[in-house]
């Protein structure tokens, strides 16, 4: 246990809750005290910045930025809804969002639509207003404006104890600060947000404030997709990143067992080192899996465009079909005639050219009503969103 590490750890607070007395914990304000031994993260925190800045770098290279992220943030919203339980595949958002909708539950799709509605929504906010508690109940509102989560005070900080674990508030894992406590750990988060005092690294920061909010559990739903989106915004106002590229959903998802045991031994022995140890590596390897991918995407692209050059007739046309099959990697002939202004025999001859170089690939098996989808770019893009079992 860290030398002092007592008064990292925070105190609990004996509440009545349904009949039952519980200790709910209080986590103390941040930075913590006594102070992060930081030349222990040292070396972790160069490797997450350079992994960082090289994603920086290639993102400013993309032909079209825009583009990757539209579908970044979908990758990210389908990871983060399903570390809450969802079983939406990425296809099954890009299918629901072009009206071609596969078999999900709507209710499932829906909330990772609204996942993708917040996150633009707060990104774009952050040219207007500062990352603040306001912009995170915004964020929040949109967040569970309907679906499962619209009866949970979309919006609206908690007026009723909540718990984690268990069955109820008295074998619960972890019952977080009671509402008598939760103006002032709130108002203490967002002063951390904002103070320079401490001159700690952005990366360090982002990693204090996604336990802290985790901790403090301020919302009846919600609270772990706004905790990991509330990284990426940090990250963006602090200008660590250009562009909001970074997620730490994949790696969460794939380490969840520690990441849950690391967030307890947080809040039962102060063990942030231990805590930003996994945190940087997450960034690190987060960083260059979203380098990889863009790697890999920018040569797909190049490579199908020359193809279609070289070796179709007519090959103006199948390229602006080409063109916004990069933007909907599911489409039907209706949105391409729609999108494009060619008439519907030019958009058939284009999707069967496409399809004969296996750019694209029919996915209804149906005569009417057919879904063509861009094989090897949704291959790439679907990495890691196959759903918990």
């Amino acid at each position: 246990m860290t030398q002092g590490s007592a008064t990292r750890r925070g105190h609990f607070v004996e509440t009545p809750v349904s009949g039952e007395v519980v200790r709910a914990f209080v986590p103390p304000p941040l930075p913590p005290v006594p102070p992060l031994d930081l030349l222990s993260l040292l070396n972790r925190l160069s490797a997450a910045e350079r992994a960082v800045g090289r994603l920086d770098g290639i993102t400013m290279l993309l032909p079209r930025q825009e583009l990757f992220l539209f579908m970044y943030v979908r990758k990210e919203a389908v990871l983060s809804s399903q570390i809450e339980g969802t079983q939406s595949t990425l296809s099954d958002l890009l299918r629901f969002e072009t009206e071609a909708q596969a078999g999900q539950p709507v209710d499932d799709v829906r909330e990772v639509s609204n996942y993708v509605d917040a996150m633009m929504y707060g990104l774009g906010e952050l040219e207007n207003l500062p990352l603040s508690l306001r912009l995170i109940r915004n964020m929040h509102a949109r967040l569970l404006q309907d679906g499962r989560g619209a009866t949970q005070s979309p919006g609206e900080f908690r007026r009723t104890q909540n718990w984690i674990g268990g069955t109820r508030p008295g074998n619960a894992l972890f019952v977080p600060p009671p509402i008598s406590e939760l103006d002032a750990c709130l108002d203490a988060f967002e002063r951390f947000m904002h103070e320079e005092e401490s001159r700690l690294p952005a990366l360090i920061k982002a990693g204090l404030l996604h336990v802290q909010f985790e901790t403090i559990h301020p919302f009846l739903d919600g609270n772990g997709r706004m905790g990991r989106l509330l990284v990426t915004l940090y990250l963006c106002v602090n200008d660590v990143l250009e562009k909001p590229l970074l997620y730490l959903s994949l790696y969460l998802k794939t380490h969840r067992a520690d990441y849950y045991r690391l967030l307890q031994e947080v809040r039962e022995h102060g063990a942030w080192e231990a805590w930003l140890e996994f945190f940087l590596d997450g960034i690190t390897e987060t960083a260059n899996q979203a380098f990889d991918a863009a790697t890999r995407i920018v040569e797909l692209f190049k490579r199908d465009r020359e193809r279609i050059a070289a070796e179709v007739e007519r090959a103006g046309s199948a390229l602006r079909v080409y063109d916004l099959l990069q933007q909907n990697p599911y489409a039907t002939a209706k949105l391409l005639v729609g999108r494009t202004g060619l008439t519907a025999p030019t958009i058939n001859a284009a999707l069967a050219d496409l399809q004969r170089l296996e750019i694209l690939e029919e996915v209804t098996g149906r005569k009417r009503g057919r879904v063509f989808g861009y094989r090897e770019y949704l291959k790439i893009l679907n990495e890691g969103t196959n759903p918990l079992p």
